[in-house]
């Protein structure tokens, strides 16, 4: 089957996707990458979206709207990704996160949008869409699902592997003894929205860390960034940008009383991802870090990263054939590929979720719903190729 994942991460600067050809021999699943690739957001609807995630208030009417214009834009370049690999048999759309529902230390509810409709009437092929949602039923936190293909990916590594997602949040996925996944804390989060409400670049982030790398840690500023009671929070555990924003970063800055340069503060929330990261991945004794997601491409992060873990083999995830920049489309067409063919994509320890569930709601395409057969449970993947 051949299948398209797509999704806006907490980044929200764009879509990925990327297709991949799935087979599954006895508990194998081989993948081979046909396409993959970005599409920045329109500046302007990007523009709405952030203004109407918290903690900015907002309305239904709002909501209703960009659901739509979300939808149609995931749509647009669903369709460029299907004609370019002459079609699909199915779609499995993330979306675009706006709300996680967090109270205490556990996951409530969680929020994507983008109509699935939008897709399913442009490309014609059924639609997986409001993945996290069945994940929460059971216990979940509804994130990181990336453990799932992470699982997948690292079983059989050798010492204590595990996967680090460098996105807007910073998540991992430990596969030792017992596998067990969580969201570390905000890695381009919060630096991003110091560039855009500052009107730094014309990018909107960091392009390269050119930006931090002309200023100075603020040690105070970084102590009082380290305070927060989330990083001690046993995992599993999830948070998002309702959490960490830039309201947040101007609060923290104002408790020190004094104000601090736009480069400064940058290089203090760089560091501030170098060391919740390093920090975790230590106290979980990992031996092996593969690092995906947009973060890769910050020289100041992960040589940061290398530097504070010398005992660790920090490798990128093309090292095990999956495009950094493209992991979490290749993720949400495996999970598609599983919804379709009537497997769970939760591993026990990933989400906190208490047992495996199927994912997903099922928008048909233009014809008939027909499900494959159901196949037996897949243990491990091998990816091909990577796309263009």
């Amino acid at each position: 089957m051949r299948v398209m994942g797509m999704i806006s991460g907490t980044s929200h600067d764009g879509i990925d996707v990327a297709v991949v050809d799935l087979t599954s021999s006895d508990e194998l699943l081989i993948g081979r990458v046909l396409y993959s690739d970005t599409v920045p957001y329109d500046p302007a609807l990007r523009a709405r979206l952030v203004a109407a995630l918290p903690p900015q208030p907002t309305t239904l009417a709002e909501m209703c709207q960009l659901d739509t214009l979300i939808g149609q834009a995931f749509a647009d370049v669903a369709v460029g990704a299907a004609e370019a690999v002459g079609g699909v048999d199915a779609v499995c759309s993330h979306g675009q996160t706006v709300y996680h529902w967090v109270e205490g230390d556990h996951a409530l509810g969680t929020l994507q949008i983008g109509q699935p409709a939008w897709i399913a009437e442009r490309v014609g092929a059924p639609v997986v869409a409001d993945v996290r949602a069945r994940d929460l039923t059971v216990g979940g936190h509804g994130a990181p699902l990336a453990s799932f293909l992470d699982a997948l990916l690292l079983g059989g590594h050798d010492g204590v592997p595990a996967a680090l997602n460098l996105g807007g949040i910073s998540n991992v996925t430990v596969v030792g003894e017992q596998l067990y996944a969580f969201d570390i804390g905000p890695a381009n989060a919060l630096i991003d929205a110091i560039v855009l409400a500052d009107g730094l670049n014309d990018v909107g982030y960091d392009d390269g860390g050119r930006l931090a790398a002309a200023g100075t840690v603020d040690e105070a500023l970084l102590a009082t960034f380290l305070a927060d009671p989330y990083y001690a929070l046993p995992a599993p555990k999830s948070t998002g940008k309702e959490h960490f924003h830039l309201n947040y970063v101007r609060e923290t800055v104002a408790q020190l009383g004094r104000e601090v340069s736009s480069a400064d503060l940058l290089a203090t929330l760089t560091e501030l991802t170098v060391r919740t990261v390093a920090d975790a991945i230590r106290t979980a004794g990992v031996t092996y870090l593969a690092l995906s997601g947009g973060g890769c491409h910050n020289p100041l992060v992960v040589n940061g990263l290398r530097a504070a873990l010398p005992g660790v083999e920090v490798v990128t995830s093309e090292d095990l054939s999956v495009p950094s920049d493209g992991k979490e489309a290749i993720l949400f067409a495996v999970i598609g590929w599983c919804t379709m063919h009537g497997l769970p994509a939760i591993v026990p320890g990933g989400t906190g979720a208490r047992e495996p569930r199927i994912l997903g709601s099922i928008t048909p395409g233009q014809g008939p719903l027909r499900l494959p057969e159901p196949v037996g449970p897949i243990r491990t993947i091998r990816l091909e190729g990577s796309g263009s």
